[in-house]
């Protein structure tokens, strides 16, 4: 099964000049944990999230209206592409301790993969729970 047939295509992302404070009620009003930064190309620059906007902002006692995505986001993400196997996404999630992954097709995104989408197909069940072990560390061996 490829990428394409789990993913959301409908993603909501942020510009890196919006202010944190966009991006935090951004992240409130649909409920979600990150936000993709693309800049005015649709190019992805980067991902923010909102443990990004406590710690990088908030705690460091930023102030939310001043201080941009760019100084707050990620910019080294890992990506899928729309015709990688889930097998592999889930490996990459894994590996790079991610419960989401941007889509990208000819550098621009076009969705977004999270272990809750491949947990809701029985056909990548196993691959989801793979990963989630991966990122979560082994819990009952006391890591």
């Amino acid at each position: 099964m490829k990428v394409r047939e789990v993913m959301t295509s409908h993603v909501i992302p942020i510009a890196p000049t919006e202010s944190v404070e966009v991006a935090a009620r951004t992240l409130a009003q649909y409920n979600i944990g990150s936000l993709p930064v693309c800049g005015s190309d649709g190019k992805l620059c980067g991902m923010v999230t909102d443990r990004d906007l406590v710690t990088r902002c908030m705690a460091a006692g930023r102030q939310p209206g001043k201080t941009s995505v760019r100084e707050v986001m990620s910019g080294s993400v890992t990506c899928a592409q729309p015709d990688m196997e889930v097998g592999v996404a889930a490996h990459l999630m894994g590996r790079c301790r991610v419960r989401r992954l941007p889509v990208v097709e000819n550098g621009k995104l076009c969705g977004m993969v999270s272990l809750g989408d491949l947990a809701k197909r029985e056909d990548s069940i196993m691959d989801a729970a793979d990963a989630l072990g991966d990122i979560s560390g082994n819990v009952f061996a006391g890591e």
